[in-house]
C-alpha cells in the first residue's frame, strides 16, 4: 500500500493501531506470528563441494579429464597423474581467489538497529528491533536508526539522513502533517521514514507499516537475491575457444586414427597416437595460466587501491565502455562545504573542502581575515550559535555529529578562527524558537553579544528571512533595508541557486531585555539582515582528471544520483561529465518508458537525477542491451541492485555500506574515482597479455599437432610420446606463458577505445600470426625429425635419437618464439631483446628442466631420450631460430602496411 498517501488517521485505522497507547503486548505477539520477525532472510551459501564441482564444468577441463582417464586406461599413469594435478591446482586457485560467499543480505541485516523504543500498552519500552511489528508505535530521537518503514504521526524539527537509500547528501526534513496525494519517489515522501535511515535532528513518532523483507531495504535484498550471476566476456571467450579446440581435437584424432588404420598400423598404436595428438592439441596449462595471471593482476590492483573480489572481473575491467557513477560519496566528498559568502554586497570565496576547518576567505583573489570585513564575525557567530551540530576531530580526521548543513557552518567559522566551544561558553543560549518546516527558520537568544543587549540570532531560507527583515547590517552599522538592497540580495540568492548551492540567510534582532515570551514568532519580525552562505557537497579534486582520462580511453562517464537535477547538473558540468549536446533528466521520467525507449535515452543522457534503485537497474540494463560493458560505482544501499546488475560492480571501501561492498566485484580502498581508471588500465594490460600468451601457446600447440599429423600422413613413426608432449606443454610452455602474462603495458593502452565486446580472443592479426608461426615451427621440427630418421633409422636407437632431435628442436623453437610473442606488433629491436626479466628467468628455468630429462640418466630413460653431440645441437639451434626470424619479419611487414611512410618525408 502507498502509506505515504494516507492521512495519519487512515493509517492508524487500517492497522488497528493506537496513537497514544500503541499495541497491547499480546496483540504485538500475535502480529509477530503473522508477519514474522523484522529481519532479512539470508540465502544459503554454496557448499565447498558445489564450488569445486563448478570448476570442472569448463569444456577444456572436461577434455583434460577425458584425456587423463584414457591415459590411465591404457597404462600411461604418469600422463594421467600430471593432467589431473593440473586440473586440481587450477580448481583450488579459482576457489581461493573467488570463494567469498555472497554477504549482501547479511550486511543489510546488520544495518538494522539492535534495539528500539516503542509504546506498548501505554508505556514506553525498549525491545529488540527484530520484534517490531506492523502497527507498533515507535519513538524516534536524534541518533536513532529507524528500525522499519513507518508513517510518521508526530514530528518536531525532524530530519533524517536517507543517503544510503536515495543518494541525497542533505538530511531530509520530515513533516508528519503532510499528506502526499500523487506518486512520489522515496526521497520526496516527507511523512515517511525508512528502515536503516538515521535520525540526525529533532524527534518524532511513527506507526510501523512494513517490516523485514516488505521494507524498501527488504525489496532491495529480494532484488539482489534473485539476480543471477552472468558470465564475463573472458569466460565466454575461453569457453568458446575450449569448444572449438575440443571439436578440432576430436576431428584430427579421428582422421589420424583412420589414416593409420589404412596404412595397416596396429589399433592400439593408433589409439595411443590419437591420445598423443589430443595432448598436443590441448594447451593443458592454459586454464591454470589464465587463473595465475589474473591472480597476479588482482595483486597489482590491490597495490593500486582496488581490491578485486571476482577473479575474472580483473580482465572485464579492461572492456568497460560506460562507468555509471553515483554522485554522493563517489564523485563528491559527501561532506557539505560552504564555498560562498555574501556580505556587504560582496561575494567572497571560501577554500577548503570537507569538515576540516582548513581554508581561507578571499575576495577577488585577495585573502581576507575575520576582521577585514566587519560583518564576517557577526555572520560566523550567528552560524555557530544557531547550531546543534558538533565538530569532532580524531587523529587529524574531522567529522560531524548532527546535521551536515550545520556542520558546514561550524567548519566555516573554524576557518575564520571562530571557535565553537569558546563562543558558546561566552554567549550561552538562553532561549530559542526551534526550526520547523513551515517557518523555515530557527532562532536562538544570547546576552551581551552587542554591548549589554539581548540578541536573537536567526538562520533560515533566504526569502523567508529577508521578508522578516527591516534593517541591513552594512559595514558594521545597522541601516534601513531598501528595496534596492532587497532586490540585490534576492538576485544573489538566485545566482547561488543556479550554481546548485544550498543557500542560508542570517539575521539578528536586539532587545533591551529578554522578551517575556521568547518562543513567539513575533520575535522574528523587524530583524537586521546580515548575509548569505552558499554550500555544496563538493566534487573530489582528483575526479575531473580521472573523467578526462576516461574519455581519452573511450569510456563514457554517466552520473546516476538521488540528488536534485540542478545540483547534479552543476557537479556534472564541473567534472566534465555533462558536455555540450549531452542531456540530463529526472529518474521518474523513466517510469513510464518502455525498455526500447530507455535504450535510446541512455545513448545521449549523461545525468540521471532523483533516481530510485529500480531506475538505476533500468539504466544499467539498457546499456547492456545496447551492447555496452557497464560498470556501476556507488556506496549506498540504493546502489546495490545496480552494482550487482552491472558487468562490473564497484564499491567505495571507506564510505561504502557493507551491502555495496559485498555486492560489488571491485572495492576501492581509497574511495578515489581515479582508482577506477587505474583498474581499467590494469585490466586492459592483463587482457593484452592474455592474448599474447594464448597466441604463444596455440602457435606452439598447433605446431606440435601438425608435426604429429603430417608424420602420420607421411607414414613416419610418431615423433613424440604422450609423456614427452606433456612435459613440453606443462614445463616449456607454461613458464614463458606466465612471464608473458606480466609484460608491461604499452604507452597507447589508455589512448585506445575499448575493444568491441564481441571481439574474439583470436582476431585477424593473431590468427595470421598463429598460422605463420605454427607452420614455421612445424617446418623446423619436422625437417630435423626427417633428417634424423633418414640418417639414423626409423626404429630402435635411431627412433629414440630422432625423437630427441625433434623434441629439442621443438623446445628451442618455442623458447625463442616466446621472446617474439611479447608483442603482436612491436619487434624485438623496439622492445629490447631481454627487457622482460621474468621471461629471461622463465626461459632459463624451462631450458634447465628440459636439459634435465635429456641428461639425467633415470629421467632420460623414463622420457625415452638420448644424449646429443655438438653437431646435433648446432642443427637443433639453427633450425629453432627459423620461427623467431619469420615472426619478426612478419611484424615489420605488418607495420609497413599499417603505418605507410611517404618516401619524400622519410
Amino acid at each position: 500500500m502507498d502509506w505515504y498517501k494516507m492521512s495519519a488517521r487512515e493509517v492508524l485505522d487500517e492497522l488497528s493501531a493506537d496513537d497514544k497507547k500503541g499495541l497491547a503486548p499480546e496483540d504485538a505477539e500475535k502480529r509477530l506470528g503473522k508477519y514474522g520477525t523484522n529481519e532479512l532472510q539470508e540465502e544459503e551459501g554454496k557448499s565447498f563441494a558445489k564450488k569445486l564441482a563448478e570448476q570442472f564444468l569448463d569444456p577444456m577441463i572436461i577434455i583434460l579429464l577425458i584425456a587423463a582417464i584414457i591415459s590411465g586406461a591404457v597404462g600411461e599413469m604418469v600422463d594421467s597423474v600430471i593432467i589431473l594435478a593440473i586440473v586440481i591446482v587450477n580448481a583450488v586457485l579459482s576457489i581461493v581467489q573467488e570463494g567469498k560467499a555472497e554477504e549482501a543480505i547479511a550486511a543489510l541485516k546488520k544495518m538494522s538497529s539492535p534495539t528500539v523504543k516503542v509504546i506498548r500498552g501505554g508505556r514506553p519500552v525498549e525491545i529488540d528491533s527484530v520484534r517490531v511489528v506492523p502497527g507498533d508505535l515507535v519513538v524516534l530521537e536524534t541518533g536513532d536508526i529507524v528500525p522499519a518503514d513507518m508513517r510518521l504521526i508526530e514530528s518536531t524539527n525532524l530530519k533524517i539522513d536517507e543517503s544510503s537509500l536515495t543518494g541525497e547528501s542533505v538530511s531530509v526534513e520530515k513533516d508528519a502533517t503532510v499528506t502526499v496525494e500523487e506518486d512520489a519517489g522515496i526521497g520526496d515522501r516527507e511523512n515517511y521514514a525508512y528502515s536503516a535511515s538515521i535520525v540526525t535532528y529533532g524527534r518524532g513518532k511513527g506507526i510501523v507499516t512494513a517490516t523485514g523483507e516488505d521494507t524498501e531495504i527488504g525489496k532491495i535484498a529480494t532484488t539482489l537475491s534473485t539476480m543471477e550471476e552472468e558470465q564475463t566476456p573472458l569466460q565466454k571467450k575461453l569457453a568458446g575457444l575450449s569448444k572449438t579446440l575440443g571439436l578440432l581435437v576430436v576431428a584430427v584424432c579421428a582422421v589420424v586414427f583412420i589414416v593409420g588404420k589404412l596404412y595397416g598400423h596396429d589399433t592400439l598404436r593408433m589409439f595411443m597416437t590419437s591420445v598423443s595428438l589430443a595432448v598436443a592439441a590441448i594447451p593443458e596449462g592454459l586454464p591454470a595460466i589464465v587463473t595465475i595471471v589474473l591472480s597476479m593482476g588482482m595483486g597489482n590492483m590491490a597495490k593500486r587501491h582496488a581490491i578485486v573480489k571476482r577473479l575474472l572481473a580483473v580482465e572485464t575491467l579492461g572492456t568497460i565502455t560506460y562507468i555509471c557513477s553515483d554522485k554522493t560519496g563517489t564523485l563528491t566528498q559527501n561532506e557539505m562545504t560552504v564555498t560562498k559568502v555574501y556580505l556587504d554586497g560582496k561575494v567572497m570565496d571560501v577554500s577548503g573542502t570537507g569538515y576540516a576547518p582548513e581554508g581561507e576567505l578571499s575576495y577577488e583573489g585577495a585573502k581576507l581575515s575575520v576582521d577585514d570585513v566587519k560583518g564576517l564575525k557577526t555572520l560566523s557567530s550567528i552560524a555557530t550559535l544557531t547550531n546543534d551540530a558538533d565538530l569532532i576531530e580524531e587523529n587529524g580526521t574531522y567529522s560531524i555529529l548532527g546535521d551536515p548543513t550545520e556542520g558546514a557552518l561550524i567548519t566555516l567559522a573554524g576557518k575564520l578562527g571562530v571557535k565553537e566551544e569558546a563562543l558558546e561558553e561566552e554567549f550561552p543560549r538562553i532561549g530559542e524558537i526551534p526550526f520547523d518546516s513551515d517557518r523555515k527558520m530557527m532562532s536562538t537568544f544570547h546576552e551581551n553579544f552587542f554591548d549589554n543587549k539581548v540578541s536573537s540570532f536567526t538562520k533560515g531560507a533566504p526569502d523567508v528571512v529577508l521578508k522578516n527583515c527591516k534593517y541591513l547590517f552594512k559595514d558594521g552599522e545597522i541601516v534601513e533595508l531598501t528595496e534596492a538592497d532587497r532586490k540585490a540580495i534576492l538576485e544573489q540568492n538566485n545566482a547561488f541557486a543556479q550554481e546548485a548551492l544550498r543557500v542560508l540567510a542570517f539575521a539578528f534582532r536586539n532587545y533591551d531585555a529578554m522578551p517575556a515570551d521568547p518562543s513567539t514568532e513575533e520575535n522574528e519580525k523587524d530583524m537586521v539582515f546580515v548575509g548569505l552562505t552558499g554550500m555544496i557537497d563538493p566534487a573530489r579534486p582528483e575526479v575531473k582528471a580521472a573523467i578526462k582520462e576516461c574519455r581519452n580511453a573511450g569510456i563514457v562517464p554517466v552520473m546516476i544520483t538521488g540528488d536534485y537535477l540542478l545540483t547534479a547538473k552543476a557537479i556534472a558540468e564541473e567534472l566534465g561529465i555533462l558536455r555540450e549536446g549531452d542531456k540530463a533528466m529526472m529518474g521518474e521520467e523513466l517510469n513510464d518508458k518502455t525498455p526500447e525507449e530507455i535504450r535510446e535515452i541512455v545513448k545521449t543522457t549523461r545525468v540521471f537525477a532523483r533516481v530510485s534503485p529500480e531506475n538505476k537497474v533500468q539504466i544499467v540494463t539498457a546499456l547492456k542491451e545496447n551492447g555496452e560493458i557497464a560498470a556501476m560505482t556507488g556506496d549506498g544501499v540504493n546502489d546495490a541492485p545496480a552494482i550487482k546488475k552491472a558487468d562490473i560492480g564497484i564499491a567505495m571501501g571507506i564510505t561504502g555500506t557493507d551491502v555495496a561492498k559485498n555486492t560489488a566485484d571491485v572495492i576501492l580502498t581509497d574511495d578515489n574515482f581515479a582508482t577506477i581508471v587505474n583498474a581499467v588500465e590494469e585490466g586492459r594490460i592483463i587482457y593484452a597479455n592474455i592474448k599474447k600468451f594464448v597466441t604463444f601457446l596455440l602457435s606452439c600447440n598447433i605446431g606440435e599437432v601438425l608435426v604429429v599429423f603430417l608424420s602420420i600422413i607421411m607414414n613416419l613413426p610418431t615423433p613424440f610420446l604422450p609423456i614427452q608432449l606433456l612435459w613440453l606443454n606443462l614445463v616449456t610452455d607454461s613458464f614463458p606463458a606466465l612471464a608473458l602474462g606480466v609484460e608491461k603495458g604499452e604507452e597507447e593502452t589508455m589512448y585506445e577505445p575499448p575493444r568491441d565486446p564481441k571481439e574474439p580472443i583470436l582476431d585477424r592479426n593473431i590468427t595470421i600470426t598463429i598460422i605463420i608461426q605454427s607452420l614455421a615451427i612445424t617446418a623446423a621440427t619436422l625437417g630435423v625429425y626427417y633428417y634424423a630418421l633418414t640418417t639414423h633409422g626409423m626404429d630402435g636407437d635411431g627412433l629414440v635419437y630422432s625423437r630427441t632431435m625433434a623434441f629439442s628442436t621443438l623446445v628451442f623453437s618455442e623458447l625463442f618464439r616466446s621472446f617474439s610473442s611479447r608483442s603482436i606488433d612491436d619487434t624485438l629491436f623496439k622492445m629490447g631483446f631481454f627487457t622482460n626479466k621474468r621471461l629471461n628467468q622463465a626461459v632459463l628455468l624451462s631450458l634447465a628442466l628440459v636439459l634435465v630429462v635429456l641428461y639425467v640418466p633415470f629421467l632420460e630413460e623414463l622420457f625415452h631420450m638420448t644424449d646429443l653431440n655438438m653437431v646435433d645441437w648446432a642443427i637443433v639451434l639453427i633450425s629453432a631460430l627459423i620461427p623467431l626470424v619469420i615472426g619478426e619479419i612478419q611484424k615489420m611487414i605488418r607495420f609497413k602496411q599499417t603505418h605507410p611512410v611517404d618516401m619524400e618525408d622519410k
